[in-house]
Protein backbone atom coordinates (compact mmCIF):
# COMPACT_ATOMS: atom_id res chain seq x y z
CA UNK A 1 0.00 0.00 0.00
CA UNK A 2 1.08 3.58 -0.59
CA UNK A 3 1.35 5.93 2.42
CA UNK A 4 -1.77 7.72 1.14
CA UNK A 5 -3.71 4.44 0.93
CA UNK A 6 -2.76 3.67 4.52
CA UNK A 7 -4.10 7.06 5.60
CA UNK A 8 -7.35 6.40 3.73
CA UNK A 9 -7.73 3.12 5.66
CA UNK A 10 -7.16 4.98 8.93
CA UNK A 11 -9.90 7.41 7.97
CA UNK A 12 -12.31 4.60 7.14
CA UNK A 13 -11.62 2.95 10.50
CA UNK A 14 -12.09 6.23 12.40
CA UNK A 15 -15.43 6.74 10.68
CA UNK A 16 -16.49 3.24 11.68
CA UNK A 17 -15.40 3.77 15.28
CA UNK A 18 -17.48 6.95 15.40
CA UNK A 19 -20.64 4.99 14.58
CA UNK A 20 -19.83 1.66 16.23
CA UNK A 21 -21.24 0.62 19.64
CA UNK A 22 -18.40 -1.88 20.17
CA UNK A 23 -14.82 -1.33 21.41
CA UNK A 24 -12.24 0.02 19.02
CA UNK A 25 -10.13 -3.16 18.82
CA UNK A 26 -13.16 -5.17 17.67
CA UNK A 27 -14.04 -2.54 15.05
CA UNK A 28 -10.49 -2.67 13.69
CA UNK A 29 -10.59 -6.47 13.71
CA UNK A 30 -13.80 -6.48 11.68
CA UNK A 31 -12.31 -4.02 9.19
CA UNK A 32 -9.14 -6.05 8.69
CA UNK A 33 -10.96 -9.38 8.49
CA UNK A 34 -12.71 -8.23 5.33
CA UNK A 35 -9.47 -6.94 3.76
CA UNK A 36 -7.08 -9.83 3.87
CA UNK A 37 -5.16 -8.33 0.97
CA UNK A 38 -3.63 -5.81 3.39
CA UNK A 39 -0.15 -7.05 4.29
CA UNK A 40 1.21 -7.34 7.83
CA UNK A 41 3.41 -4.21 7.64
CA UNK A 42 0.55 -2.14 6.26
CA UNK A 43 -1.82 -3.49 8.92
CA UNK A 44 0.66 -2.61 11.62
CA UNK A 45 1.11 0.94 10.29
CA UNK A 46 -2.65 1.50 9.94
CA UNK A 47 -3.43 0.23 13.43
CA UNK A 48 -0.56 2.19 14.98
CA UNK A 49 -1.75 5.44 13.42
CA UNK A 50 -5.36 4.81 14.43
CA UNK A 51 -4.35 4.14 18.03
CA UNK A 52 -2.06 7.18 18.05
CA UNK A 53 -5.00 9.42 17.16
CA UNK A 54 -7.09 7.90 19.95
CA UNK A 55 -4.20 8.20 22.43
CA UNK A 56 -4.15 11.96 21.75
CA UNK A 57 -7.90 12.47 21.62
CA UNK A 58 -7.94 15.22 24.27
CA UNK A 59 -5.06 17.15 22.73
CA UNK A 60 -6.56 17.02 19.22
CA UNK A 61 -9.97 18.15 20.49
CA UNK A 62 -8.36 20.93 22.57
CA UNK A 63 -6.38 22.48 19.69
CA UNK A 64 -9.44 22.37 17.44
CA UNK A 65 -11.60 23.77 20.22
CA UNK A 66 -9.20 26.71 20.49
CA UNK A 67 -10.08 27.44 16.86
CA UNK A 68 -13.81 27.23 17.52
CA UNK A 69 -14.34 23.73 16.12
CA UNK A 70 -16.73 22.10 18.59
CA UNK A 71 -17.38 18.60 17.21
CA UNK A 72 -14.61 17.74 14.75
CA UNK A 73 -15.26 15.01 12.20
CA UNK A 74 -13.04 11.90 12.02
CA UNK A 75 -11.44 13.40 8.90
CA UNK A 76 -10.57 16.68 10.61
CA UNK A 77 -9.14 14.81 13.61
CA UNK A 78 -7.03 12.74 11.24
CA UNK A 79 -5.81 15.82 9.34
CA UNK A 80 -4.99 17.57 12.63
CA UNK A 81 -2.98 14.57 13.82
CA UNK A 82 -1.11 14.41 10.51
CA UNK A 83 -0.24 18.11 10.61
CA UNK A 84 0.89 17.88 14.23
CA UNK A 85 3.18 14.95 13.37
CA UNK A 86 4.07 15.36 9.68
CA UNK A 87 3.55 19.05 8.94
CA UNK A 88 1.04 20.75 6.65
CA UNK A 89 2.86 20.27 3.34
CA UNK A 90 3.22 16.51 3.70
CA UNK A 91 -0.38 16.19 4.84
CA UNK A 92 -1.57 17.98 1.71
CA UNK A 93 0.56 15.66 -0.44
CA UNK A 94 -0.89 12.54 1.25
CA UNK A 95 -4.44 13.78 0.72
CA UNK A 96 -4.37 14.43 -3.01
CA UNK A 97 -7.54 12.63 -4.09
CA UNK A 98 -5.68 10.09 -6.21
CA UNK A 99 -6.75 6.45 -6.32
CA UNK A 100 -6.93 4.92 -2.79
CA UNK A 101 -5.94 8.28 -1.25
CA UNK A 102 -8.07 10.61 0.89
CA UNK A 103 -9.89 13.45 -0.84
CA UNK A 104 -7.84 16.65 -1.28
CA UNK A 105 -7.66 19.17 1.56
CA UNK A 106 -10.26 21.87 0.84
CA UNK A 107 -9.81 25.55 1.56
CA UNK A 108 -11.92 25.51 4.76
CA UNK A 109 -9.85 22.63 6.16
CA UNK A 110 -6.59 24.29 5.14
CA UNK A 111 -7.50 27.49 6.94
CA UNK A 112 -8.08 25.53 10.15
CA UNK A 113 -4.90 23.49 9.75
CA UNK A 114 -2.77 26.58 9.11
CA UNK A 115 -3.96 28.09 12.39
CA UNK A 116 -3.33 25.04 14.58
CA UNK A 117 -1.53 26.14 17.76
CA UNK A 118 1.88 24.57 18.34
CA UNK A 119 2.15 25.58 21.97
CA UNK A 120 0.28 23.44 24.50
CA UNK A 121 1.35 25.41 27.57
CA UNK A 122 -2.14 26.89 27.94
CA UNK A 123 -3.84 23.48 27.88
CA UNK A 124 -5.30 22.14 31.16
CA UNK A 125 -3.28 19.39 32.82
CA UNK A 126 -6.11 16.91 32.17
CA UNK A 127 -5.70 17.55 28.43
CA UNK A 128 -1.94 17.15 28.51
CA UNK A 129 -2.20 13.76 30.20
CA UNK A 130 -5.32 12.65 28.30
CA UNK A 131 -7.55 12.28 31.36
CA UNK A 132 -11.32 12.32 30.73
CA UNK A 133 -13.19 15.03 32.70
CA UNK A 134 -15.52 12.51 34.38
CA UNK A 135 -12.58 10.64 35.95
CA UNK A 136 -10.31 13.61 36.69
CA UNK A 137 -11.68 14.56 40.17
CA UNK A 138 -11.28 11.03 41.55
CA UNK A 139 -7.81 10.49 40.07
CA UNK A 140 -6.62 13.97 41.07
CA UNK A 141 -7.72 13.32 44.65
CA UNK A 142 -6.00 9.94 44.72
CA UNK A 143 -2.68 10.71 42.98
CA UNK A 144 -2.27 14.31 44.17
CA UNK A 145 0.85 15.99 42.77
CA UNK A 146 1.74 12.74 40.96
CA UNK A 147 -1.43 12.97 38.87
CA UNK A 148 0.17 14.34 35.64
CA UNK A 149 3.05 11.86 35.83
CA UNK A 150 0.87 8.82 36.55
CA UNK A 151 -1.65 9.68 33.84
CA UNK A 152 0.99 10.61 31.26
CA UNK A 153 2.56 7.18 31.74
CA UNK A 154 -0.71 5.70 30.51
CA UNK A 155 -0.51 7.31 27.07
CA UNK A 156 2.21 5.19 25.37
CA UNK A 157 1.43 1.61 24.29
CA UNK A 158 1.82 -1.20 26.82
CA UNK A 159 4.72 -3.61 26.75
CA UNK A 160 4.15 -7.29 25.96
CA UNK A 161 4.41 -9.71 28.87
CA UNK A 162 4.24 -13.49 28.85
CA UNK A 163 3.46 -16.01 31.57
CA UNK A 164 5.22 -19.36 31.36
CA UNK A 165 3.10 -22.47 31.86
CA UNK A 166 5.16 -24.31 34.46
CA UNK A 167 3.24 -27.54 33.84
CA UNK A 168 5.05 -27.73 30.50
CA UNK A 169 8.42 -26.07 31.15
CA UNK A 170 10.28 -23.43 33.12
CA UNK A 171 11.04 -19.77 32.39
CA UNK A 172 14.56 -20.46 31.13
CA UNK A 173 13.28 -23.07 28.70
CA UNK A 174 10.66 -20.65 27.38
CA UNK A 175 13.21 -17.86 26.94
CA UNK A 176 15.58 -20.20 25.12
CA UNK A 177 12.90 -21.53 22.79
CA UNK A 178 11.69 -18.02 21.99
CA UNK A 179 15.26 -16.88 21.29
CA UNK A 180 15.63 -19.69 18.76
CA UNK A 181 12.58 -18.21 17.00
CA UNK A 182 14.19 -14.75 17.10
CA UNK A 183 12.03 -13.38 19.93
CA UNK A 184 14.15 -11.57 22.51
CA UNK A 185 12.92 -11.57 26.11
CA UNK A 186 14.02 -10.59 29.61
CA UNK A 187 12.60 -11.77 32.91
CA UNK A 188 9.66 -9.89 34.38
CA UNK A 189 10.47 -7.33 37.03
CA UNK A 190 8.33 -8.96 39.74
CA UNK A 191 6.48 -12.08 38.62
CA UNK A 192 8.60 -15.26 38.82
CA UNK A 193 6.41 -16.79 36.12
CA UNK A 194 6.97 -14.26 33.38
CA UNK A 195 8.98 -12.77 30.57
CA UNK A 196 8.88 -9.37 28.86
CA UNK A 197 9.18 -9.33 25.08
CA UNK A 198 11.67 -6.84 23.67
CA UNK A 199 10.53 -5.34 20.38
CA UNK A 200 7.73 -6.63 18.18
CA UNK A 201 7.04 -10.33 17.77
CA UNK A 202 4.53 -12.63 16.11
CA UNK A 203 4.16 -15.03 19.01
CA UNK A 204 1.56 -17.26 17.36
CA UNK A 205 4.29 -18.44 14.97
CA UNK A 206 6.69 -19.52 17.74
CA UNK A 207 7.13 -23.06 19.00
CA UNK A 208 6.78 -21.92 22.60
CA UNK A 209 3.27 -20.62 21.86
CA UNK A 210 2.24 -23.63 19.79
CA UNK A 211 3.38 -26.00 22.56
CA UNK A 212 1.32 -24.13 25.16
CA UNK A 213 4.47 -23.12 27.03
CA UNK A 214 3.58 -19.41 27.07
CA UNK A 215 0.48 -17.25 27.41
CA UNK A 216 0.19 -13.51 26.82
CA UNK A 217 -0.59 -11.97 30.23
CA UNK A 218 0.26 -8.62 31.78
CA UNK A 219 2.62 -8.85 34.73
CA UNK A 220 0.06 -7.18 36.99
CA UNK A 221 -2.46 -9.88 36.18
CA UNK A 222 0.14 -12.50 37.10
CA UNK A 223 0.71 -10.81 40.46
CA UNK A 224 -3.01 -10.94 41.24
CA UNK A 225 -2.89 -14.71 40.72
CA UNK A 226 0.12 -14.84 43.05
CA UNK A 227 -1.93 -12.98 45.70
CA UNK A 228 -4.21 -16.00 45.90
CA UNK A 229 -1.46 -18.17 47.36
CA UNK A 230 -2.93 -21.23 45.64
CA UNK A 231 -1.13 -24.51 46.35
CA UNK A 232 -1.30 -28.10 45.15
CA UNK A 233 -4.35 -29.92 46.49
CA UNK A 234 -6.42 -26.82 47.26
CA UNK A 235 -9.97 -25.96 46.21
CA UNK A 236 -10.05 -22.63 44.34
CA UNK A 237 -12.97 -20.65 42.90
CA UNK A 238 -12.26 -18.20 40.06
CA UNK A 239 -15.63 -16.49 40.02
CA UNK A 240 -15.24 -13.92 37.20
CA UNK A 241 -13.01 -16.16 35.13
CA UNK A 242 -13.68 -14.70 31.66
CA UNK A 243 -11.54 -16.49 29.09
CA UNK A 244 -9.45 -18.11 31.81
CA UNK A 245 -6.26 -16.05 31.96
CA UNK A 246 -6.02 -16.09 35.75
CA UNK A 247 -7.43 -19.64 35.89
CA UNK A 248 -4.38 -20.80 33.97
CA UNK A 249 -2.07 -18.77 36.20
CA UNK A 250 -3.63 -20.29 39.32
CA UNK A 251 -3.10 -23.78 37.90
CA UNK A 252 0.60 -23.01 37.44
CA UNK A 253 0.79 -22.36 41.18
CA UNK A 254 -0.91 -25.67 42.03
CA UNK A 255 1.79 -28.05 40.80
CA UNK A 256 2.81 -31.03 42.87
CA UNK A 257 6.33 -32.38 43.28
CA UNK A 258 5.94 -34.17 39.95
CA UNK A 259 5.17 -30.79 38.30
CA UNK A 260 1.60 -31.83 37.55
CA UNK A 261 -1.36 -29.68 38.66
CA UNK A 262 -3.20 -31.06 41.69
CA UNK A 263 -6.39 -29.85 43.35
CA UNK A 264 -9.49 -28.27 41.86
CA UNK A 265 -10.26 -24.93 40.23
CA UNK A 266 -13.88 -24.01 39.53
CA UNK A 267 -14.09 -21.28 36.88
CA UNK A 268 -17.36 -19.36 36.63
CA UNK A 269 -18.50 -16.53 34.36
CA UNK A 270 -21.75 -15.05 33.11
CA UNK A 271 -20.81 -15.54 29.45
CA UNK A 272 -20.60 -19.19 28.29
CA UNK A 273 -18.74 -18.13 25.11
CA UNK A 274 -15.87 -16.75 27.18
CA UNK A 275 -15.66 -19.91 29.27
CA UNK A 276 -15.62 -21.94 26.05
CA UNK A 277 -12.38 -20.15 25.17
CA UNK A 278 -11.05 -21.04 28.62
CA UNK A 279 -11.76 -24.71 27.93
CA UNK A 280 -9.57 -24.69 24.83
CA UNK A 281 -6.80 -22.80 26.63
CA UNK A 282 -6.83 -25.22 29.56
CA UNK A 283 -6.54 -28.18 27.22
CA UNK A 284 -3.62 -26.58 25.42
CA UNK A 285 -1.89 -25.81 28.74
CA UNK A 286 -2.46 -29.40 29.99
CA UNK A 287 -4.39 -28.39 33.09
CA UNK A 288 -7.89 -29.54 32.09
CA UNK A 289 -7.88 -32.31 34.71
CA UNK A 290 -8.16 -29.83 37.59
CA UNK A 291 -10.38 -27.16 35.99
CA UNK A 292 -14.17 -27.31 36.19
CA UNK A 293 -16.12 -24.80 34.08
CA UNK A 294 -19.52 -23.63 35.36
CA UNK A 295 -21.25 -20.85 33.37
CA UNK A 296 -23.41 -18.62 35.56
CA UNK A 297 -25.98 -18.40 32.77
CA UNK A 298 -27.13 -21.86 33.93
CA UNK A 299 -29.46 -21.70 36.95
CA UNK A 300 -28.12 -25.08 38.13
CA UNK A 301 -24.67 -23.56 38.59
CA UNK A 302 -26.04 -20.57 40.48
CA UNK A 303 -27.87 -22.97 42.85
CA UNK A 304 -24.69 -25.03 43.16
CA UNK A 305 -22.74 -21.95 44.26
CA UNK A 306 -25.27 -21.15 46.98
CA UNK A 307 -24.64 -24.62 48.48
CA UNK A 308 -20.87 -24.14 48.69
CA UNK A 309 -20.67 -22.97 52.29
CA UNK A 310 -17.07 -22.51 53.42
CA UNK A 311 -15.85 -24.93 50.72
CA UNK A 312 -12.93 -23.11 49.09
CA UNK A 313 -9.40 -22.37 50.23
CA UNK A 314 -9.40 -19.34 47.95
CA UNK A 315 -12.03 -17.37 46.05
CA UNK A 316 -10.79 -14.91 43.42
CA UNK A 317 -13.18 -12.24 42.15
CA UNK A 318 -11.68 -10.18 39.34
CA UNK A 319 -14.83 -8.08 39.12
CA UNK A 320 -16.27 -6.09 36.20
CA UNK A 321 -14.90 -2.55 36.46
CA UNK A 322 -14.27 0.69 34.58
CA UNK A 323 -11.06 -0.68 33.06
CA UNK A 324 -9.29 2.62 33.74
CA UNK A 325 -6.07 0.69 34.40
CA UNK A 326 -6.02 -0.64 30.83
CA UNK A 327 -6.06 2.70 29.02
CA UNK A 328 -2.67 2.00 27.43
CA UNK A 329 -4.21 -0.96 25.61
CA UNK A 330 -7.70 0.46 25.18
CA UNK A 331 -7.37 4.24 24.72
CA UNK A 332 -10.94 4.50 23.41
CA UNK A 333 -12.21 3.47 26.87
CA UNK A 334 -11.12 6.87 28.18
CA UNK A 335 -13.77 8.57 26.06
CA UNK A 336 -16.46 5.96 25.45
CA UNK A 337 -18.41 3.77 27.86
CA UNK A 338 -19.32 0.32 26.53
CA UNK A 339 -21.03 -0.97 29.65
CA UNK A 340 -22.40 0.19 33.00
CA UNK A 341 -21.31 3.48 34.55
CA UNK A 342 -19.35 3.74 37.80
CA UNK A 343 -22.40 3.88 40.07
CA UNK A 344 -23.85 0.70 38.58
CA UNK A 345 -20.45 -1.00 38.52
CA UNK A 346 -19.81 -0.41 42.22
CA UNK A 347 -23.22 -1.90 42.95
CA UNK A 348 -22.42 -4.98 40.83
CA UNK A 349 -19.04 -5.37 42.54
CA UNK A 350 -20.62 -5.27 46.02
CA UNK A 351 -23.23 -7.81 44.92
CA UNK A 352 -20.53 -10.19 43.65
CA UNK A 353 -18.63 -9.97 46.93
CA UNK A 354 -21.80 -10.86 48.82
CA UNK A 355 -22.47 -13.86 46.56
CA UNK A 356 -19.07 -15.46 47.02
CA UNK A 357 -18.09 -14.52 50.59
CA UNK A 358 -19.87 -17.53 52.11
CA UNK A 359 -17.89 -19.97 49.95
CA UNK A 360 -14.56 -19.13 51.66
CA UNK A 361 -13.30 -21.60 54.30
CA UNK A 362 -12.20 -20.49 57.73
CA UNK A 363 -8.57 -19.51 57.23
CA UNK A 364 -9.19 -19.22 53.49
CA UNK A 365 -8.67 -16.21 51.26
CA UNK A 366 -11.06 -13.93 49.43
CA UNK A 367 -9.11 -12.00 46.80
CA UNK A 368 -10.80 -8.96 45.26
CA UNK A 369 -9.24 -7.51 42.11
CA UNK A 370 -9.91 -4.85 39.49
CA UNK A 371 -8.07 -3.33 36.53
CA UNK A 372 -9.21 0.08 37.77
CA UNK A 373 -7.41 3.09 39.21
CA UNK A 374 -10.50 4.54 40.89
CA UNK A 375 -10.68 4.39 44.72
CA UNK A 376 -14.47 4.02 44.62
CA UNK A 377 -14.02 0.66 42.89
CA UNK A 378 -11.06 -0.34 45.04
CA UNK A 379 -10.28 0.77 48.62
CA UNK A 380 -13.76 2.21 49.19
CA UNK A 381 -15.37 -1.03 48.05
CA UNK A 382 -13.23 -3.13 50.39
CA UNK A 383 -13.85 -0.88 53.38
CA UNK A 384 -17.61 -1.18 52.88
CA UNK A 385 -17.38 -4.97 52.57
CA UNK A 386 -15.30 -5.36 55.74
CA UNK A 387 -17.75 -3.18 57.65
CA UNK A 388 -20.51 -5.63 56.67
CA UNK A 389 -18.39 -8.75 57.27
CA UNK A 390 -16.39 -8.71 60.50
CA UNK A 391 -15.57 -12.40 59.93
CA UNK A 392 -13.02 -11.25 57.32
CA UNK A 393 -9.74 -9.48 58.05
CA UNK A 394 -7.61 -7.59 55.57
CA UNK A 395 -4.19 -9.20 55.11
CA UNK A 396 -0.98 -7.19 54.89
CA UNK A 397 0.32 -8.09 51.44
CA UNK A 398 3.95 -8.00 52.53
CA UNK A 399 3.19 -11.05 54.67
CA UNK A 400 1.84 -13.17 51.82
CA UNK A 401 4.53 -12.83 49.14
CA UNK A 402 7.32 -15.40 48.86
CA UNK A 403 10.51 -14.06 50.46
CA UNK A 404 12.20 -13.92 47.06
CA UNK A 405 9.51 -11.63 45.66
CA UNK A 406 9.87 -7.89 46.20
CA UNK A 407 6.61 -6.25 45.17
CA UNK A 408 5.93 -2.71 46.42
CA UNK A 409 2.58 -2.59 48.21
CA UNK A 410 0.57 0.23 49.68
CA UNK A 411 -0.03 -1.18 53.13
CA UNK A 412 -2.61 -3.89 52.75
CA UNK A 413 -3.36 -3.22 49.10
CA UNK A 414 -1.69 -4.11 45.84
CA UNK A 415 -1.75 -0.95 43.71
CA UNK A 416 0.02 -1.21 40.35
CA UNK A 417 0.43 1.57 37.78
CA UNK A 418 2.33 1.85 34.49
CA UNK A 419 4.55 4.61 35.87
CA UNK A 420 5.65 2.77 38.99
CA UNK A 421 5.55 -0.86 37.91
CA UNK A 422 5.48 -0.91 34.10
CA UNK A 423 2.29 -2.96 34.26
CA UNK A 424 -1.33 -2.13 33.62
CA UNK A 425 -3.19 -0.41 36.43
CA UNK A 426 -4.36 -3.09 38.86
CA UNK A 427 -5.74 -3.26 42.37
CA UNK A 428 -6.01 -6.25 44.70
CA UNK A 429 -6.98 -6.85 48.31
CA UNK A 430 -6.55 -10.16 50.14
CA UNK A 431 -9.03 -10.91 52.92
CA UNK A 432 -8.95 -13.93 55.20
CA UNK A 433 -11.94 -15.51 56.89
CA UNK A 434 -11.07 -15.69 60.57
CA UNK A 435 -14.31 -17.37 61.71
CA UNK A 436 -17.80 -18.28 60.51
CA UNK A 437 -20.27 -15.45 60.11
CA UNK A 438 -22.54 -17.09 62.69
CA UNK A 439 -19.65 -17.49 65.11
CA UNK A 440 -18.74 -13.84 65.31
Amino acid sequence: MTPAARIQSVLEILERIEKSPIPMDLTIGDYMRNRRYIGSKDRSAIVEKTYDIMRHHARIHWVLGELGVGSPSPRLRLLTSLVMNEGLDKTVLLCDGSRHAPAPVVQEEREILERLPRDFSAAPVEVLCECPPNYAPSLLAYFGHDFPYELSAMIPPAQLNLRVNLAIGDVDKAASLLAEDHVATVRNRYSPWGLKVEGKAFLSLTRAFKKGLIEIQDEGSQLIALCCGARAGQQVLDYCAGAGGKTLALASAMLGDDMRPKGRIVAMDLEPARLAKAKDRCRRARISDIVELRPLSDEKNRKWLRRQKESFDCVLVDVPCSGTGTWRRNPDMRWRTYGPGIEELTSIQAEILEKVAGAVKQGGRLVYATCSLLPEENEDQIERFLARHPEFILKNLESIWPETLEVPCEGSYLRLTPRRHQSDGFFAAVMERSHSASGA
